[in-house]
Parts: structure tokens; C-alpha cells; sequence
């Protein structure tokens, strides 16, 4: 009997949806091609480990700010994680709303813009906060187009790009 799970499915989930398209034949434009980004340099949609990382980095100043912030406090388990996360989101929003870049994306060069470049920053500071509350319910985030979009990116109509 063949296993449901065999080395071909899992490493397709692993790959992410384009690559598996494209090991099938179908051609895909490049990255941020549908947007009218340029597919390398600045402007160019951020690849998905830059992200990653960038938000690993807001997540260790999250961290880090939390526990200045609690030192001599008696805060942890749940009440601690929900903390950490309120000044995760706190930091994201308002790096974002005022800059377009939070501490993680400025050191990876990176920033968030409007998907398509050239459109109006109308309502920036709605546009980031959705955002973020969406990147904070982790879902939409890790699921993405072939854009490299996430979905809190997509319900934004934002996009992260290289500087």
C-alpha cells in the first residue's frame, strides 16, 4: 500500500505553491511582474527569507523591549506572550505608519509600499494597521500568491520591496 505522504508531496509543500507549478510545466511571470515591479533591484517584491528574517528581528526588539519594560514585574506565561505581542504589533504599526520600515526591514533593506508602484498612500496609517493585525494572527502571513504576497499584505494592497 503507498503512503499518502511520500518524498514528491512533502517537498512540494515545502517548496511553496510556485515552485510545485512549475516542476508541473505551467509559466508563471516573475515575482511582482502582475504588480509592475521590477523582478531584481530596488523596487523588486522581497523574497521570502528576507521577510523572515526581518521579522525574526522585530520579534527579538519586541522581546527585547518587553522585558526592559517588565523588569521587577511579576508578568509571565500567557500574560507575558500577549504582552511581548501587543509591543510586536505596537512597534510594527508605528514604524510602518510613519516610516514604511520597521526595525528588521531597515536592516535588511528592505521597506512596505503600495503593491502597485506609483499608486497614492491613501489612508497609510488604516492600510499598516490592518495589516498588522493580520500579520499578528500569523495565518495570512504564512500564505501567499505567486507575487510572494502574503494575504495581510494582499488585504492591504501593500507590498515589501527591496530599497
Amino acid at each position: 500500500m503507498p503512503s499518502s505522504l511520500d518524498r514528491r508531496t512533502l517537498g512540494s509543500w515545502l517548496n511553496g505553491p510556485r515552485a510545485t507549478l512549475e516542476a508541473q510545466g505551467v509559466q508563471l511571470p516573475p515575482r511582482g511582474k502582475r504588480l509592475g515591479r521590477p523582478v531584481e533591484g530596488s523596487g523588486a517584491v522581497a523574497g521570502f527569507g528576507r521577510r523572515l528574517v526581518a521579522l525574526f528581528l522585530d520579534w527579538v526588539l519586541a522581546l527585547a523591549l518587553t522585558r526592559i519594560a517588565t523588569i521587577g514585574a511579576d508578568v509571565d506565561g500567557q500574560a507575558w506572550d500577549l504582552l511581548v505581542l501587543g509591543v510586536f504589533a505596537a512597534v510594527s504599526w508605528g514604524t510602518l505608519a510613519a516610516t514604511g520600515r520597521t526595525p528588521g526591514y531597515l536592516a535588511l533593506g528592505l521597506r512596505l509600499e503600495m503593491a502597485r508602484p506609483g499608486e497614492p498612500r491613501t489612508v497609510w496609517g488604516v492600510r499598516t494597521a490592518i495589516r498588522t493585525v493580520l500579520l499578528t494572527l500569523v495565518v495570512p502571513a504564512a500564505i501567499w500568491d505567486a507575487d510572494g504576497r502574503g494575504l495581510h499584505d494582499k488585504a492591504a494592497g501593500t507590498a515589501v520591496v527591496r530599497v
